[in-house]
């Protein structure tokens, strides 16, 4: 049975390549990557999400609005053996996520419009099956990025790095792993912090960097400019 997820905070930051290399280091120095990490400390994320014909996911981000949702597809690297579906919310500010994992053949069906399976799933599922039926949500855009993260438990913070954002045109083509990808992220990374409800003092420190403000960066956003 999938239950909302507690909220978060969520601060998010685009800095610069030089920017990134000084702080990527000093993460490194205080805290453990996650367990997702490969050699180099990071991995790719592929994520495929889904909009109405009228776009309502896109202009409620862009317009701010503080009740808004978005359902994507989710896949790590190479491995088509552990896909999730994920509602992703925010909710004045804060924000969750309820996630349920879904099969390369289920993908596969959704992708092609046989979407009944949905309703012999769970509630995220059937959730997910509603929407497309009932306001014609479907797979819009892929985007894809590789991403260095960091934990530390008190506070359940997590700073993510996410280079090197880009996005695949054809969404049909999702679990192509070697599907041709186009770079859209003008070289600048994505900083983000995720806590629960205090973010402490060494995390507030080691991820300062001067002159950057909290912004409202959106990687579906910037990727569909590119549709």
């Amino acid at each position: 049975m999938n239950r909302p997820a507690k909220l978060r905070h969520e601060l998010k930051h685009s800095i610069s390549q030089g920017e990134d290399r000084i702080l990527s280091s000093r993460l490194r120095k205080l805290f453990p990557h996650d367990a997702n990490a490969g050699p180099n400390g990071s991995y790719r994320i592929s994520s495929l999400y889904f909009d109405t014909p009228t776009d309502t996911a896109l202009r409620q981000k862009l317009d701010g609005v503080n009740r808004r949702e978005k359902f994507r597809l989710r896949y790590y690297g190479d491995d088509l053996t552990f896909i999730r579906l994920e509602k992703k919310y925010k909710i004045n500010g804060l924000c969750g996520k309820r996630s349920t994992r879904i099969t390369q053949e289920q993908v596969e069906m959704l992708l092609t419009g046989e979407i009944g399976f949905l309703l012999s799933g769970d509630e995220l599922m059937q959730e997910l099956y509603s929407k497309m039926k009932g306001q014609l949500l479907a797979p819009k855009t892929i985007v894809t990025y590789d991403r260095e993260a960091f934990l530390f438990a008190p506070g359940n913070v997590r700073i993510t790095l996410d280079r090197n954002v880009r996005t695949g045109l054809a969404s049909l083509d999702f679990l192509n792993p070697q599907l041709h990808h186009v770079p859209v992220s003008d070289g600048l990374t994505v900083l983000e912090v995720k806590y629960d409800e205090f973010l402490p003092e060494i995390v507030k420190m080691a991820v300062q960097v001067p002159n950057t403000q909290a912004s409202a960066y959106s990687k579906y956003a910037v990727c569909r400019k590119y549709d």
